[in-house]
């Protein structure tokens, strides 16, 4: 994969859980800039799906297979747990935007692994 772009999804990750859980611990909803950030990691998960896909045929078997899944995954969670932030009125919505983000980063921190593996 594009280690450059994983590192930027990353980093939107850690941006999206820290204004999520600052505004936890101040009983905020979720406003404009939050819903900013998460749009831009979504952005760059549709990149990194297109992406992902192109070059998903170099990667065989299951370890493709679930790659393939692991793409897919990925790129839903945003608008899920956006649009349970939006939904849910009590401070309970930013904890699900901080597990949210926690996810995204896990699930592009498997994508490279899987990558990794497939060209070692």
């Amino acid at each position: 994969m594009l280690l450059p772009l994983s590192i930027v999804l990353l980093v939107l990750c850690a941006v999206l859980a820290l204004g999520a859980a600052y505004y936890l611990l101040r009983h905020s909803l979720i406003d404009d800039r939050l819903l900013a950030v998460a749009g831009l990691l979504e952005v760059g998960l549709l990149v990194q799906l297109v992406v992902g896909l192109a070059h998903a045929g170099d990667i065989g078997g299951a370890d493709g297979a679930t790659f393939v899944a692991y793409l897919f995954t990925v790129v839903i969670v945003p608008p899920f747990v956006v649009f349970l932030a939006i939904k849910e009125k009590t401070g309970w919505a930013m904890g699900v935007i901080l597990v949210g983000a926690f996810v995204c980063a896990v699930l592009i921190g498997r994508l490279e692994q899987v990558w990794g593996m497939a060209h070692a």
